[in-house]
């Protein structure tokens, strides 16, 4: 007879595709089955998987810096390459007309002659700073740190013979600063910086310094001052007696010729008084080289390749100040 009693499959055969998983019995004796492998691979792939996103995180966050950086600095490079190229369409332009239009052109060649030269300088002065940093970093002997350090200061004395070359031909150019950033220039007195606020600012910066050392840089400080205020004084009745001498003028009629005599012998009298602008400013570059010079001579090698720095680093922050100030976002 046939066997008709319900057959109980209990193969344990496991198929190839669960050949990673486990099998076992329970207590009544049903096969249990495990995937440990499975459980294994799914974590594997969740690590591999965060791995790979904190990787694509910094990638962009380091991408978002360069791109960031490379903003800044075209930045710079947009206003030299427009500097240029004004110097270049002055250049172009006729040289006939009234002898008050090549006077203007004339001027306004001086000004964007000193810009691209200024340019230059600031470059220059970056390398040269880069290398005394490096000096410094690495320890160089006193020998080698002098030849650095004598560099950068005769360059500051390069700057100051362009200035006052170019205030030849336009000295208010280089009085207002706009050959420098708009921070920079929030600070300018009387076409550059303030001696003694650069001294201040090195006081913090160059400890310890001898008790020698610190009546040396107070009494600097404390001449400059003196030299500042003298200046800042006469600048003030410099502009008080300007405005004078063309308020004078101004009830008086047009037509006759007394009026226009008048007139004129005003304007050659306000004419006379505007030439000693540039005294002013020659006397206020003075001072701050002056003021450099015996600075060095105050503290040590080392202190003087600090003291470099620093006022290369402040004026550096304000003109980054400047680029953010220009690139902020507008709502």
């Amino acid at each position: 007879m046939p066997d008709r009693s319900p057959r109980t499959d209990t193969s344990t055969d496991v198929d190839p595709e669960d050949k990673n998983q486990r099998f076992d019995r329970d207590q009544s004796g049903a096969v249990v089955m495990f995937s440990d492998s499975s459980d294994r691979s799914k974590e594997k792939s969740l690590d591999q998987k965060t791995l790979r996103r904190l990787a694509q995180n910094r990638e962009a966050a380091r991408k978002s810096r360069l791109r960031k950086k490379a903003y800044v600095q075209q930045l710079e490079s947009s206003r030299l390459k427009l500097t240029q190229l004004e110097q270049e369409v002055q250049q172009a332009r006729p040289q006939g007309g009234s002898t008050s239009t090549a006077g203007d052109q004339s001027h306004a060649t001086g000004a964007l002659a000193f810009d691209v030269e200024y340019a230059r300088w600031l470059e220059e002065q970056n390398r040269q700073i880069n290398e005394l940093r490096a000096a410094v970093s690495s320890h160089a002997s006193d020998t080698e740190l002098q030849t650095v350090v004598g560099n950068v200061t005769a360059h500051f004395d390069e700057v100051f013979k362009l200035k006052g070359a170019a205030a030849k031909a336009d000295v208010f150019h280089i009085l207002s600063g706009m050959w420098k950033t708009p921070a920079e220039r929030c600070f300018m007195w009387i076409g550059g910086f303030r001696s003694s606020e650069i001294l201040k600012l090195l006081t913090n910066q160059l400890e310890p310094l001898t008790e020698q050392q610190l009546a040396g840089i107070y009494n600097l400080q404390q001449s400059s001052q003196q030299a500042e205020d003298a200046l800042s004084q006469g600048m003030e009745a410099l502009q008080q007696s300007l405005s004078e001498t063309l308020a004078n003028g101004s009830s008086s009629t047009s037509g006759s010729s007394g009026n226009v005599a008048n007139y004129m012998g005003q304007m050659a009298m306000a004419m006379g008084k505007l030439g000693t602008l540039e005294s002013f400013l020659r006397q206020a570059d003075n001072l701050r080289q002056q003021t450099l010079q015996q600075m060095h001579r105050i503290l040590t090698t080392r202190q003087s390749a600090r003291a470099l720095l620093a006022i290369h680093d402040y004026f550096s922050r304000l003109r980054a100040l400047s680029s953010l100030w220009v690139a902020r976002p507008r709502e």
